[in-house]
C-alpha cells in the first residue's frame, strides 16, 4: 500500500533532487531538500482536508488528482503563478518576467523578482486567507453528529443557524484586515482580493454541493425503482462511502469537487510560495522543492482515503479544520507582519496531533479497552 501510493513521490523526489544538484550544485540540493520538508510540514492539514473530499470521488478522479492535479500544483502554482503575479505587478511580458526571475535578485532589492512578489503578498494573503476562512467558518457553524472541542463547537454550531453568518463574520474580518493591517496604498487591493477569495469559495463550493445533491437524488430515485440483484444494497453503499471504493460523485459534481480541491490547494500554497523566498530567491529551486513536497501531499491524501483513516480517527478532520482556521488568521496577519513558516507548520501539526490522540482515546473507550479512569479525563467527548 505504501509503496504503491508513495512510489511516484519517491521517484519524483529522486529526479527533483538530481535536477537541483545539476542546476545549483550542493547548495541547490540542500535548499531543495529543505523546501521539500517545509512544504510537507506546513501542508499536512491540507492533505487531511483534501481526503474528506477525495474520498467521495471515484478511482478515476483520484488518479486525475495525482496526475493533472500535480501538474497544476507544480507548474501552475509553484512556477507559473509567481511569474504571472510579478508580470501583472510590474507590467512585464511573460518573457521579461522569466528573465527577471532568472536574475535571482534578493527580496530586499527593489525591482527584483523576489521583491515584486513580496510586494504583492498582501493581496495574495487576502485571497488565500479569506478562502480558507470561509472553509473554516462553514465547518464550525454547522451542526454535526460528532464534535471534538464540544465546549466550543456546540455553541458555535447553535449560533451558526443564523443565515449567512459565515459571510458576515468573514466580511467583518476582511474589513478589519484591510483597514488595520494593509500597508498604505494597498487597502483597495486587499479588499478586492479578499472579496474575490470569498466569492470563489461560495461559487465553487456552492456548485459542488448543488450538483452533489442532484446526483444523490438521482441515485436514490434509481435505487427505489431498481430492485435487480446488481443494484447495490444500502449496506454495500454505506461500506463504499466509508472506504471510498464507491463513486459518490460523477460527472459535473465530481468535476466541481476536483476544481474545489485545486483552489483549496492553491490557497494553501500561497504562504509557502511567498515564504520560500526567505530561504532562496531562485525560482527554479523553489519550484523543484515545493513541487516535490506537493506531490507527497497528494500521495498522502490518497493514502488517507484508501486506508480509511478519517473513518477510523474521526477527530482528524476537526483538527485539520481548526488548523486551517489558524492558517487563515495567520495569512491575514502576514499582510502586515512577518510570520515564520515554522510557526504555521507547528500550529497545524499541533492541532492534528491533538486530534489524533483524542481519536485514539475515543476508539479505546468505544471498544471497551481497559484504560483505568482515562475516559473520565478524556477532553474529547464521543459522539453527541
Amino acid at each position: 500500500m505504501v509503496l504503491r501510493t508513495f512510489g511516484g513521490s519517491f521517484g519524483v523526489t529522486a529526479v527533483g533532487l538530481l535536477l537541483a544538484f545539476l542546476y545549483g550544485g550542493n547548495t541547490g540540493l540542500v535548499v531543495a531538500a529543505i523546501l521539500i520538508v517545509l512544504e510537507i510540514s506546513v501542508s499536512f492539514d491540507n492533505a487531511v482536508v483534501n481526503a474528506t473530499v477525495l474520498g467521495e470521488l471515484s478511482a478515476f478522479w483520484q488518479k486525475l488528482f495525482l496526475t493533472l492535479g500535480v501538474l497544476i500544483a507544480v507548474f501552475g502554482m509553484r512556477l507559473a503563478f509567481p511569474l504571472i503575479i510579478v508580470g501583472i505587478t510590474a507590467h512585464l511580458s511573460p518573457a521579461e518576467a522569466v528573465h527577471l526571475a532568472l536574475e535571482k535578485g534578493s527580496v530586499h532589492e527593489p525591482g527584483s523578482y523576489a521583491n515584486l512578489l513580496h510586494e504583492a503578498h498582501p493581496a495574495i494573503a487576502a485571497f488565500g486567507g479569506m478562502f480558507l476562512l470561509m472553509l473554516f467558518l462553514g465547518f464550525i457553524f454547522e451542526e454535526r453528529e460528532i464534535t471534538w472541542l464540544s465546549w466550543l463547537e456546540r455553541p458555535l454550531a447553535r449560533i451558526g443557524k443564523l443565515d449567512q453568518l459565515s459571510v458576515v463574520v468573514a466580511s467583518v474580518l476582511l474589513l478589519i484586515a484591510a483597514t488595520q493591517l494593509a500597508p498604505e496604498g494597498k487597502v483597495v487591493s486587499v479588499l478586492m482580493s479578499g472579496v474575490l477569495g470569498m466569492v470563489t469559495y461560495i461559487l465553487v463550493n456552492g456548485l459542488s454541493g448543488l450538483l452533489e445533491e442532484h446526483e444523490a437524488a438521482r441515485e436514490e430515485a434509481e435505487a427505489e425503482h431498481d430492485q435487480a440483484a446488481l443494484t447495490p444494497q444500502p449496506a454495500q453503499v454505506s461500506r463504499g462511502r466509508a472506504t471510498g471504493e464507491l463513486a459518490l460523485k460523477t460527472g459535473k459534481a465530481a468535476f466541481f469537487s476536483f476544481l474545489y480541491l485545486e483552489v483549496l490547494d492553491a490557497s494553501f500554497s500561497f504562504d509557502g510560495v511567498i515564504g520560500a523566498f526567505a530561504i532562496t530567491s531562485d525560482p527554479i529551486i523553489i519550484a523543484i522543492g515545493l513541487g516535490v513536497g506537493a506531490m507527497y501531499i497528494r500521495s498522502l491524501t490518497v493514502f488517507l482515503v484508501r486506508k480509511g483513516t478519517l473513518s477510523d480517527y474521526v477527530y482528524l478532520e476537526h483538527g485539520a479544520l481548526w488548523a486551517i482556521g489558524s492558517l487563515a488568521v495567520l495569512l491575514l496577519l502576514t499582510i502586515r507582519y512577518e510570520i515564520p513558516e515554522v510557526v504555521t507548520g507547528l500550529i497545524g501539526v499541533g492541532f492534528i496531533a491533538a486530534a489524533l490522540v483524542s481519536s485514539i482515546r475515543r476508539n479505546r473507550r468505544l471498544d471497551g479497552t481497559p484504560a483505568g479512569a482515562s475516559s473520565d479525563r478524556d477532553p474529547a467527548p464521543a459522539a453527541v
